[in-house]
């Protein structure tokens, strides 16, 4: 006669050991890809992983449908001068970044692909807001990305809103799509999404600041939204507080989902 209690009990104890099992090679492959991966991060604790545990990228580019999609590419992020040099000055000069994104701007243009920014702007309205994250408390405090009105400009040209002198030539050419601002950090509330679709756009090559909290949160959007997204690793940088390393944060997250992680060197050969 069937003992069916200890049939499911026996099936209850293979499940357990198939999971502890699988655990344990979990533990022993991350163990080995860890150790292969050691050496490389102890030298520089951004480089690529040695031995990587994820599916290669096999994104292309297509210029047809390609676009080029900047945040923040504003003075108080990529200025000495800008309010928040103090702590991500260090990150942008490593990486390279102002550079970086020039480049990523001149080729894009040669390229003849959509470029977009995706500024983030604060008017006196938005001091009334009755509640803010740690870094809305902050950024408000210390007067970051403020404007005057939004629909005026006085007080705007070479203020920490404004974009980086140098790259003005790309954005001022009638051509460069320039979004609303967003708020926070992704292009939820903007119409970025918007003029992408309706310039066929459904790859996107992103870069601009800061790294874990406006390119990461467009990154997670626009996949959410259905694009492809490729993030450009030197074309961003972040904070660096004691409550952690913003630019070793995002990049993480950056290899985990975006469809691609490219150097700006490797996007510039794509797009020559």
């Amino acid at each position: 006669m069937c003992n069916c209690h200890d049939h499911d009990n026996d099936s209850k104890i293979s499940r357990r050991q198939a999971l502890v099992g699988g655990a344990a090679i979990g533990v022993a492959t991350a163990a080995s890809v860890a150790g292969g991966n050691a050496q490389a991060q102890e030298a520089d604790p951004y480089a690529p992983p040695a031995k990587p545990a994820l599916p290669p990228s096999d994104m292309k580019i297509d210029p047809a449908r390609a676009a080029l999609v900047v945040t923040d590419p504003q003075n108080d992020f990529l200025s000495p001068d800008g309010v928040t040099w103090g702590v991500v000055g260090a990150s942008v000069t490593r990486n390279n970044t102002v550079a970086n994104i020039d480049s990523l701007f001149k080729a894009a243009k040669a390229a003849g692909i959509t470029v977009a920014v995706s500024p983030h702007y604060y008017y006196p309205t938005d001091k009334g807001w009755r509640f803010e994250g740690a870094l809305e408390k902050l950024m408000h405090k210390i007067g970051m990305f403020d404007r005057k009105d939004a629909l005026s400009l006085e007080g705007f040209e070479g203020s920490g809103a404004d974009f980086l002198e140098q790259y003005k030539k790309y954005i001022n050419d009638g051509k460069t799509i320039v979004t609303s601002p967003h708020k926070l950090y992704g292009p939820e509330h903007n119409d970025l999404a918007l003029q992408l679709r309706k310039n066929g756009v459904d790859q996107i090559i992103l870069a601009g600041m800061s790294a874990n909290l406006c390119t990461e949160s467009h990154m997670r959007e626009l996949l959410e939204q259905g694009f492809e997204v490729a993030v450009v690793s030197d074309a961003t940088a972040a904070a660096m507080l004691p409550e952690g390393d913003g630019y070793l944060a995002a990049l993480t997250n950056f290899r985990y989902m975006a469809n691609a992680v490219w150097t700006t060197d490797e996007v510039v050969s794509m797009l020559a």
